[in-house]
């Protein structure tokens, strides 16, 4: 009790070692109670806990103000990356199919559609956007856009978060296509070109009794055909002037090799080209070649066939005149032409492959030893575009001959539906059809362009 006493004493000498515990007192019943109170917690370290608690505290709001500002950067980011991707695909509609001649509605399209989606995001602050398009293809639309959100401590470190992004729409790369031409040179693509050109030889051959044919004979006397020097009909369109569609149809190839050329290098893409000739037998002019340049001068080797009368192929006449074998020509090709790829320029990757059939679309072979003349069995062709490769076709019209008397009892029974069965040949879309008198060079060409186009739209 004394002890106690004493320590309990105002102004004891003997203070305890710790003011915090005075034997069960507190503190502040000595007459500085307060002076040691704060004293003491400052030199006690046990009170540092107190600080670090008001700075976790400041770092754990820091952070959930960080944390909020970036969701809803994401958030914004999200939203403005929608429609800049949108706007791209608005603007690339309008562009990758129609090329450098739809710049202006391309572009409008994308900033268009940029204008009314800025308006619509729940947050906008100064957002600005760019469309740009690539001027050669394959054909891009890229659409650049940028704007900020408010910051969550408003300045504390930035008034705003900055947000950028960007979408590119790229046009399909233009596949890599092989071109293999399969070219009718039998006798009746030697009729003449044009209406003025028919009438011309039959004004010329009445002793034939008026022929719109310029047959190619190397025996032209056995059948008397009464042309000055004896010269066939070949001979004599040459000499009249007249143009011939097997003319046509070798300055055609050579002119679309031109057009290939051109348009291989506009749409960055690779284009092979093989060219055959059939009429009874198949005819190699050019093997695959990715020259285009040697094979415009192989089309120069385009001839029709020469026969050795009007009624034999050859001087032994062992087949008649039987000199357009459809069966053997898509037995052959199919046989050269290998499966197909996609067109790209990937490891492993092969061109695709187009038939391109052109032919006045009446077959005439010898089958079981008899002469027969018909429509295109149209299976063959089925054949081949069951194994993905596709066929396009220019038919270069039969014209009726009503004056000839073999027209009228083999070809004109069958005659109107020569263009329906040319067109089932064709894969869809790649059939055109040339009449007489038309520019067979010009429908070449866009039939090629046709075949190119469909190729990269369809894959």
């Amino acid at each position: 009790m004394i002890n106690l006493l004493k320590f309990r004493r105002l102004g004891s000498a003997n203070p305890p070692a710790n003011p915090l515990i005075d034997n069960g007192e507190m503190p502040f019943k000595h007459d500085r109670g307060l002076t040691r109170l704060f004293g003491g917690l400052l030199r006690d370290t046990r009170a540092s806990a107190f600080v670090f608690l008001a700075v976790g505290m400041l770092a754990l709001g820091t952070a959930t103000g960080v944390g909020v500002d970036f969701a809803r950067g994401l958030n914004f980011k999200s939203d403005l990356q929608g429609a800049v991707d949108a706007a791209a695909i608005s603007g690339a509609s309008v562009y990758l199919n129609g090329g450098a001649t739809y710049v202006t509605q391309a572009t409008n399209a994308a900033n268009n559609y940029m204008t009314n989606a800025i308006a619509h995001l729940p947050s906008n602050n100064g957002v600005t956007s760019n469309v740009s398009l690539s001027s050669t293809a394959p054909w891009t639309v890229t659409v650049n856009a940028s704007g900020s959100i408010n910051s969550t401590f408003n300045g504390l470190f930035e008034n705003t978060i900055p947000i950028s992004v960007t979408a590119t729409a790229n046009g399909p790369s233009n596949p890599n296509i092989n071109f293999y031409m399969l070219l009718d040179d039998s006798p009746s693509m030697a009729i003449a070109a044009t209406q003025a050109g028919i009438n011309t030889m039959v004004a010329n051959t009445s002793s034939q009794g008026g022929c719109a044919f310029g047959c190619h004979e190397s025996n032209p006397s056995a059948d008397n055909l009464g042309n000055p020097g004896g010269e066939d009909n070949y001979a004599l369109a040459q000499n009249l002037g007249v143009t011939l569609r097997m003319n046509n149809l070798q300055t055609a190839t050579a002119n679309l090799m031109s057009t290939a050329s051109t348009t291989e290098a506009s749409n960055s893409a690779s284009y092979g080209v093989a060219m055959y000739t059939f009429d009874y037998g198949f005819n190699t002019i050019q093997a695959l070649t990715t020259n285009l340049t040697t094979a415009k001068k192989s089309s120069a080797n385009i001839k029709l066939l020469e026969v050795y009368d009007n009624n034999c192929l050859t001087q032994a006449c062992t087949s008649g005149d039987t000199d357009t074998n459809y069966d053997n020509a898509f037995t052959q090709i199919n046989t050269i032409m290998p499966n197909p790829g996609n067109g790209t320029n990937s490891k492993g990757d092969s061109p695709q492959e187009v038939l391109y059939f052109v032919t006045d679309g009446v077959e005439d072979e010898l089958v079981n030893g008899s002469r027969v003349q018909s429509l295109l069995n149209t299976a063959n062709c089925n054949t081949i575009k069951n194994r993905g490769i596709r066929i396009a076709v220019l038919y270069t019209t039969y014209y009726p001959l009503p004056t000839n008397s073999w027209y009228n009892t083999y070809i004109a029974p069958f005659q109107p539906n020569i263009a329906s069965t040319m067109q089932a040949c064709a894969s869809p879309g790649l059939f055109f059809e040339v009449d007489t008198g038309g520019d067979i060079s010009a429908a070449m060409s866009a039939l090629f362009q046709v075949a190119v186009q469909s190729a990269y739209l369809s894959h």
